[in-house]
């Protein structure tokens, strides 16, 4: 039997796309452990789906002052001499790395062990946990063709986004029994901030209540920490921080969609064929990767845009309107779209790399 060790977290993005590989891995007879932080939320995510789970210290890769600056590079060597004892003691074939502030230091103790790394990169453009990996990756795969420009020639591998199977067996009556939200004929919005949830949305979208919910059923994610008590019993509208589980249900039931633009999300969003419209992070809140892939699917007609910065009560309700009326269009370009199986082509390059390296 081979063996992969799978790393990346900080937000359920860079860690949900590794838990789509797991059924085809285990096909190809890999056994699967993970290398995530001691108390991010991948942790979470990777033992509820049963999976051998190994912490280690880590330090954000910040783009900005913070005092913690100056403490996180000790963590960071913390961690690659963690990452470095785990995968000894391990002795994977291979390492397949998502990206995240985590994933540094397994890549490169991974790289000092002669072990093959592969990285994926999810966004338009690369971010910096994987731009200082690349060096240690045998292949870095990618999400959109645009993004091969951008990456080592040699390395480059377009592949698409990791979807999870089970998002697409979403039953929409469990959905409506574990909600419990009115019945009748109101066309469902799903508002989806993130694991770390959107307070900016969260706000707009609450303040619009009154006005939508006369005709829609609103189902809110709105992050850890962000739920709003004083809403908990208006009809029409129920609020969660953080759904796993019952997510793919919650997609089955919904009509159109309010996101961010992370890469794993919007993908998600473009396999389900989900009418969405999607809410990018700020240029001052992000490296701007999310407004690229925005824009990238806004062109390709999959999407509505709303930059945040332009979102106002008047605009919000008029991209609802105007996604409504024009769901069967979206749908329509969606299905035309051939960006699909990437758990297969991701899977088969690891098994092909670790066989070569046996």
């Amino acid at each position: 039997m081979k063996k992969i060790i799978l790393t990346g977290g900080g937000t359920a993005g860079h860690c949900v796309p590794n838990l789509a590989l797991v059924p085809v891995l285990k096909e190809h007879d890999f056994d699967i452990a993970y290398i995530g932080s001691y108390e991010g939320i991948e942790k979470k995510l990777v033992e509820s789906a049963k999976i051998r789970y190994y912490g280690i210290s880590t330090g954000k890769l910040r783009r900005y002052f913070d005092l913690k600056n100056f403490t996180d590079p000790f963590r960071v060597i913390k961690g690659f001499a963690e990452a470095y004892r785990i995968l000894k003691d391990e002795k994977p074939d291979i390492v397949f790395s998502k990206g995240g502030f985590v994933s540094v230091p397994v890549v490169k103790a991974a790289a000092m062990l002669k072990i093959p790394v592969v990285i994926h990169e999810s966004d338009m453009t690369p971010g910096l946990a994987n731009k200082l990996s690349y060096s240690s990756a045998e292949k870095i795969c990618c999400s959109f063709r645009k993004t091969l420009d951008l990456l080592p020639a040699d390395k480059a591998v377009f592949t698409g986004s990791p979807i999870r199977s089970s998002l697409l067996k979403g039953d929409r009556a469990k959905a409506k029994s574990f909600t419990g939200i009115r019945s009748g004929n109101y066309p469902t919005i799903l508002v989806i901030g993130g694991s770390l949830g959107a307070q900016h949305v969260n706000e707009q979208v609450r303040r619009i209540l009154p006005k939508i919910l006369p005709k829609y059923n609103v189902v809110h994610l709105c992050g850890k920490g962000k739920l709003d008590p004083t809403l908990n019993s208006t009809d029409g509208y129920v609020q969660y921080d953080y759904i796993q589980k019952e997510l793919p249900d919650l997609f089955a039931m919904s009509d159109l969609v309010i996101s961010r633009a992370g890469s794993n999300a919007i993908f998600e969003l473009l396999a389900l064929k989900k009418p969405n419209i999607l809410i990018p992070l700020p240029a001052g809140a992000s490296r701007g990767d999310q407004i690229l892939n925005a824009e990238a699917f806004e062109k390709a007609g999959y999407s509505y845009v709303l930059q945040e910065e332009n979102m106002t009560d008047e605009s919000l309700l008029q991209a609802i309107q105007f996604v409504d009326e024009h769901r069967f269009d979206y749908i329509q370009t969606m299905e035309e779209s051939v960006e699909s199986g990437a758990v297969k082509i991701i899977c088969g390059l690891l098994n092909d790399i670790a066989e070569e390296h046996r």
